[in-house]
């Protein structure tokens, strides 16, 4: 596009393009002319026909004058036309750009009063909800300060929970404490579960050894002892243990630890003719137990071997009910022959009683004979007084030998 005096010309458009090409050909036509004036100039044998080759040009000159002035007559009616259409599309685009602009406004008016309505609604519930959230704020603090209260208060119980807990982490790992942790576990579940006359603690035995506890079960199976003291080194070092290494060295400690514990209570607590032939190994953790019936059976089995049984707190507890029900049916049978005794006994005291109420029995018939025989002789004395009273001795006299004597009847 190209814009020349307020005119805009396209050189795409074919009319362009001819004018265009027309202006060449003139340009070319001079340009030919001048080398034709300097080549007569040069050969005078040549003039006549430059002469009429520039007669011929000169009429070609003059029909492109004519195309030239057609050209210039079309473009100027592409001109107007252009502009026309130019006039026509801006005022459209004036009006639809002015109608859209009175839509803007309409609609900016619009969407500003909803905003002035909806500012003024949420400002409402802006001060409502302030309002409200002051409230909550106050109770929200009042309920703060008192979980805070009872966070200080479980933040000294975990104080004191740490302090225990370090203080149970130092019981089990010096091997005398955690001796001595165990048989108070053993202890508390032996009492609540058993009699205090039916189990002794630290026992010696016939061979000099003393056993933790020693249960007093009837004959069979006898009595039975439980240790409390199993070595958890291997144990700990088993958990503790990071590499492949590590963990085959715990293994290895691990079995020769317990295969041992369980040789020695066999050796030690189980006597024949004075304890049953078999004893309890108390674990006083359910983790070391899950640990060994998961992972280790063949120890566990080594102790069926042995006749060393392994127990936990809550397999122990059971065992020890178990016990409980021996027990007492053993007693039961040991005071049998006391009962059928005191049975006996009951029968003759109900026999005496029944003896005694034949007795009294008797007693009380013949008291309601005197009752009733005293009854008749005060009838008899009421009339006898009535006749005195009005003077009938004759009637009297003849019903003295009718008067029954009061005699004292022998209970």
């Amino acid at each position: 596009m190209i814009e020349f005096a307020g005119h805009t010309i396209d050189l795409t458009d074919p009319v362009v393009l001819a004018a265009m090409g027309g202006g060449a050909v003139v340009l070319l036509i001079l340009v030919l002319l001048v080398m034709a004036v300097r080549a007569a100039a040069r050969s005078a044998k040549s003039t006549e026909p430059l002469m009429q080759q520039l007669g011929v040009l000169g009429q070609h000159v003059q029909h492109l004058s004519a195309g030239q002035e057609q050209l210039r007559g079309g473009l100027q009616t592409v001109s107007d036309t252009q502009a026309n259409a130019q006039t026509q599309v801006i005022q459209t685009v004036e009006a639809r750009l002015a109608a859209v602009q009175q839509q803007m406004q309409d609609r900016l008016a619009d969407n500003a009063m909803r905003s002035q309505r909806a500012l003024t609604d949420m400002q409402e519930r802006m001060k409502e909800t302030l309002h409200g959230s002051s409230k909550q704020t106050t109770t929200s603090l009042t309920q703060l300060q008192e979980r805070l209260a009872s966070i200080d208060k479980a933040q000294d119980n975990i104080t004191k929970l740490s302090g225990d807990v370090l203080s149970l982490q130092d019981i089990l790992s010096n091997k005398q404490t955690r001796g001595a942790f165990g048989e108070i576990q053993l202890h508390d579940i032996v009492s609540k579960a058993l009699p205090n006359d039916s189990y002794a603690l630290q026992h010696t035995l016939s061979n000099g050894k003393r056993a933790d506890c020693l249960i007093h079960l009837p004959n069979p199976p006898g009595p039975i002892v439980i240790d409390s003291k199993f070595p958890l080194e291997a144990y700990e070092q088993l958990r503790a243990a990071k590499t492949e290494w590590d963990l085959k060295d715990a293994v290895a400690k691990m079995k020769t630890a317990v295969t041992k514990h369980i040789n020695d209570i066999s050796e030690k607590y189980i006597i024949e003719g004075e304890t049953a032939d078999g004893a309890l190994m108390f674990l006083p953790s359910e983790a070391v137990y899950a640990e060994l019936h998961s992972n280790f059976p063949e120890l566990v089995r080594k102790g069926f071997d042995a006749r060393v049984w392994i127990v936990s707190p809550t397999t122990c507890m059971a065992t020890l009910n178990t016990m409980r029900a021996i027990l007492k049916d053993a007693r039961m049978r040991e005071q049998a022959g006391a009962i059928r005794k005191t049975l006996k006994m009951l029968h003759r005291d109900v026999e005496l009683v029944v003896e005694r109420v034949g007795k009294l029995d008797t007693h009380f018939r013949q008291a309601q004979r005197d009752v009733h025989e005293i009854s008749t002789a005060a009838e008899r004395a009421g009339k006898r007084a009535v006749k005195l009273d009005n003077f009938d001795f004759e009637e009297l006299s003849q019903e003295d030998d009718k008067i029954l004597p009061l005699t004292r009847t022998e209970a």
